[in-house]
């Protein structure tokens, strides 16, 4: 990894992923105890460690074959489509008071200033995420004009938290018993971590200026029947737009080595393994758990990439944030990457 002074961008997305726990009790080829379990969708006993066993009739599914696919082997119980019941997830009213209570927003009659484009100079674009001295600046998300569409989008993201038992919350929390904020030390970071230009810091703090003015990040959730919750952008987003931060509860990644958690991010990949940190997003978050990660094992998977993840040095804190890393078309869904350079976390099953 890149020190702080180096020009090259640390990507880093899902790593150290704790390792997962299996329900299946038989062996196959890949060497788990066979016992004559097919798959009650595709009919095939084969890759027995993929087949998951519900906790209730006994019946088993590859990962792969559920619909929302499972992209791991959950450590608790697990039901499977018919015993568990599960119902689309019931939508959030679309009515701007509960939707300006839910996501808090700060009643004001000032507009947010704006980063315009012709206040932006034009930069060269540099391969990948490298950059050469500070040739690239990062730019804040341009908010949809239409306040009606604007609560739509803000009420399909509080559906999804909702249908997730996810609290809405756009900062880094530290609760008792997790990490303390000092602990978020960017200095700890093993090779040291990029640090992020004043102007770039200049964009996170509007995006975060306006949201908490309920103008929020052009960007839809919708529930896909094989993906679950998916994020589309709902306009055009250029190149090199902040589309989110993400966040959610921190603790000390020895804390959650055994956690089943699917969203969990690395924060802080520290010298000393005992001071690295993760973010948890699954009682707090924001929009960032819901944008999906793509199969790194297929070149098709890799294609659909339009986010990158980057951590940074943002005023000695490490913050992670989602990049778009080219243009994006209205209606496209948003990937990224969930591996950072461990490649631990398992994409192979991934849509």
């Amino acid at each position: 990894m890149a020190a702080a002074k180096s020009t090259t961008m640390v990507l880093r997305g899902r790593t150290r992923a704790p390792k997962r726990y299996s329900h299946t009790l038989f062996k196959d080829e890949d060497g788990f105890d066979c016992d004559d379990v097919c798959c009650e969708r595709c009919g095939s006993g084969d890759f027995g460690s993929k087949l998951l066993l519900c906790d209730k009739c006994d019946k088993g599914y590859h990962l792969f074959c559920l619909r929302p696919i499972l992209v791991s082997v959950p450590k608790c119980s697990w039901f499977c489509p018919s015993c568990s019941n599960i119902k689309k997830p019931k939508l959030f009213p679309l009515v701007q008071t509960k939707i300006v209570d839910f996501f808090r927003i700060q009643r004001s009659s000032e507009p947010t200033e704006k980063l315009s484009q012709s206040n932006i100079k034009k930069r060269k674009r540099a391969g990948g995420f490298a950059m050469s001295k500070r040739k690239r600046k990062l730019l804040a998300f341009n908010p949809t004009e239409d306040p009606q569409r604007r609560l739509e989008q803000m009420a399909s993201l509080a559906t999804a938290l909702k249908a997730s038992g996810t609290e809405y919350s756009n900062e880094l929390t530290y609760r008792p018993g997790m990490a303390v904020r000092s602990a978020n030390c960017a200095d700890f970071e093993k090779g040291g971590m990029q640090v992020l230009p004043k102007e770039d810091i200049e964009a996170l703090n509007l995006c975060k200026r306006m949201m908490e003015k309920g103008e929020c990040p052009p960007l839809m959730v919708v529930f896909d029947p094989v993906e679950g919750f998916t994020v589309q952008a709902d306009r055009f987003i250029k190149d090199l737009t902040i589309i989110t931060e993400y966040v959610g509860d921190v603790d000390f990644l020895k804390n959650r080595e055994h956690d089943d958690g699917d969203s969990m991010m690395t924060l802080l990949h520290a010298s000393n393994p005992s001071k690295s940190l993760v973010i948890c997003p699954d009682k707090r978050g924001n929009i960032a758990r819901f944008v999906n990660g793509i199969n790194n094992f297929s070149p098709d998977g890799k294609k659909k990439q339009n986010v990158k993840c980057v951590r940074y040095d943002v005023n000695g804190e490490c913050r992670v944030l989602l990049i778009a890393n080219r243009d994006i078309r209205k209606g496209e869904k948003l990937y990224y990457d969930y591996n950072g350079y461990e490649h631990e976390y398992p994409t192979e099953h991934f849509v």
